[in-house]
């Protein structure tokens, strides 16, 4: 295993490492169950290097798959301002009346009051900016339903990193295929890898399926800037566990089975209603958790996740579940094998 000088996970700077541009996936693999599976073995201390549909291999009769049924809404709607100058409203979340909290570009021009023209009757009002530097705005539609008017106009909010324009086939793969509740600016990626046979194939092998929602926030993105962690001011997001999930998953460990978390998001969910007994609670309300050493999660047994950002959250989390020096030691190796990182990239199974 390789050795790295630093703190040991408890420093921002311990999670920087170099990546080639061209390991950032611009596209999705043309089969969901395609993409590569790198599996961590934390027992051992070994990895593996299989393919996403091999994950019926690693999972048994009993354990519990924890999904995260958020779907992605076309949250990018582009527009102009009254000079005719293109401008950007991100929304973020729904705060009722056709008011949503927002990011805007630019922001040094769209001050309060100004507005976004994003179609003929379709407009963007900013109402003030918020503490955190985002901005309130009020959608103006002249006839209609504003949530058709941002289907109709929006784009889906592929990640800063994927350097082209969304296509018509990114409504579909930037989804998955158990998104079911509008509210995410992000997919919750390690789902991307799902098919329905293969969700079918675990369910006859006798994995039970536990349903959970967090909606992503464009937080997801945001690098630690701080040299201490716990300097890091983390976004709320919301998130429920229905009566069912929590039924499922005390049954599952209760009969020794093991609960798999499907992604970071859906992990945060389970560390966020978990009590001191080890027990999720059914419940629903803003998290703002932050995951990171030497905090280890109680809630699941196994993670899958796809390859993150240096300085991000989400590595931290995956530092959490495998360990700092395995993670670091599997992303040194994922980038000499040519795995394929971020959203439409590879994945790993930590178990």
């Amino acid at each position: 295993m390789s050795e790295r000088a630093g703190g040991g996970g408890l420093r921002t700077a311990d999670y920087d490492f170099a990546l080639p541009p061209e390991r950032i996936a611009q596209v999705p693999t043309a089969r969901r169950d395609e993409s590569r599976l790198m599996v961590l073995d934390r027992a051992s201390g070994t990895i593996e290097h299989r393919t996403f549909r091999d994950l019926a291999d690693f999972l048994h009769a009993g354990d519990a798959l924890v999904l995260n049924r958020t779907r992605v809404f076309r949250a990018r709607l582009l527009g102009h301002r009254g000079s005719g100058a293109p401008a950007e409203v991100f929304l973020l979340r729904d705060l009722g009346d056709n008011t949503w909290e927002a990011m805007v570009h630019p922001g040094s021009k769209l001050r309060m009051g100004r507005r976004v023209h994003l179609a003929p009757g379709f407009d963007a009002e900013i109402l003030r900016v918020t503490a955190r530097g985002t901005r309130l705005v009020r959608l103006h539609l002249a006839t209609g339903d504003v949530r058709a008017a941002i289907a109709t106009h929006g784009h889906i909010p592929l990640p800063p990193y994927i350097e082209r324009a969304d296509a018509p086939s990114d409504a579909e793969r930037y989804q998955t295929v158990f998104a079911r509740e509008e509210g995410s600016v992000a997919a919750p990626t390690a789902g991307l890898h799902f098919t329905p046979e293969l969700l079918a194939v675990l369910a006859e092998q006798g994995v039970c399926r536990a349903d959970v929602l967090l909606h992503v926030g464009a937080g997801t993105f945001k690098s630690v800037e701080a040299e201490d962690p716990a300097d890091h001011l983390m976004h709320e997001e919301w998130y429920d566990i229905p009566e069912a999930t929590a039924k499922v998953l005390d049954a599952t460990r209760a009969a020794g089975g093991r609960i798999c978390a499907v992604g970071t998001t859906s992990l945060r969910t389970l560390e966020s209603a978990v009590g001191d007994d080890g027990r999720i609670r059914a419940g629903s309300g803003d998290t703002s958790i932050f995951i990171r050493p030497p905090y280890h999660p109680q809630s699941a047994d196994l993670l899958i996740t796809n390859f993150h950002l240096p300085r991000s959250t989400l590595l931290m989390l995956v530092a959490a579940m495998a360990g700092y020096d395995f993670t670091m030691h599997a992303y040194d190796t994922a980038v000499r094998e040519g795995y394929r990182f971020y959203s439409y990239g590879d994945a790993m199974l930590i178990r």
